[in-house]
């Protein structure tokens, strides 16, 4: 495989773990808005996932429904972060926002790229991302002062670093106020135990009835 198709199957796998994550929320959220934003949110990260999919498809000579759900989880690239699944609302709302943040500057590197073809693919995605970073800057404003939400931040920050390429980790850290230098980030390359399970659930369907499509 080869190091383009490499790239957008960790950030496709990204998007769509994401995403997934985020639609756990869909029915219990503190409040009906946020019902409907964690469900609008998800929705637009699987979708980027799949748009990131055709990519890597063409790539491989496969398909983006093959390349969502017919790998073992040991086969996706995705980073730690995302994997998390995590059941308190401050938590929650520390990867929305630290998750956010990041993709910004992967997006940003992104869209500067010689790659045409991903370069205009991310500037679409960074388009969309908009309302995601109105949505977790709301709440990172709002839960600022909250203990539970800034030791959330703390702990998921060795994550939250490990989605992006040791070069672009100072422009995340700038950006949420944190230090590179005094944190172990947790890389891509191993997963959490919590991968599987969701794993699971998410390709229960395409593995009862082969060749259904998302």
């Amino acid at each position: 495989m080869n190091a383009r198709a490499r790239l957008l199957l960790a950030i496709a796998d990204d998007e769509l773990i994401v995403g997934w994550r985020d639609s756990e929320w869909t029915g219990i959220a503190p409040t009906l808005e946020e019902d409907v934003a964690f469900s609008s949110i998800a929705q637009n990260e699987i979708g980027h996932a799949r748009a990131l999919y055709q990519l890597a498809a063409a790539e491989l000579g496969n398909d983006a429904d093959a390349l969502a759900f017919d790998r073992a989880p040991d086969e996706y690239r995705c980073a730690p972060f995302v994997e998390l699944h995590l059941l308190d609302w401050a938590h929650t709302i520390a990867r929305r926002y630290l998750y956010e943040e990041a993709d910004r500057v992967r997006l940003d590197a992104l869209r500067r790229s010689d790659d045409a073809e991903l370069a205009g693919l991310a500037a679409k995605i960074d388009r969309e991302e908009a309302y995601h970073r109105m949505h977790a800057e709301m709440w990172a404003a709002r839960l600022r002062d909250e203990p539970r939400f800034r030791a959330a931040v703390d702990e998921l920050w060795p994550y939250a670093l490990g989605m992006l390429e040791p070069e672009l980790r100072p422009e995340l850290a700038r950006r949420v106020g944190l230090s590179v230098e005094s944190t172990q980030a947790i890389e891509r390359g191993e997963h959490t135990p919590e991968l599987a399970e969701l794993w699971s659930t998410m390709t229960e369907v395409r593995r009862s009835a082969p060749g259904a499509a998302w």
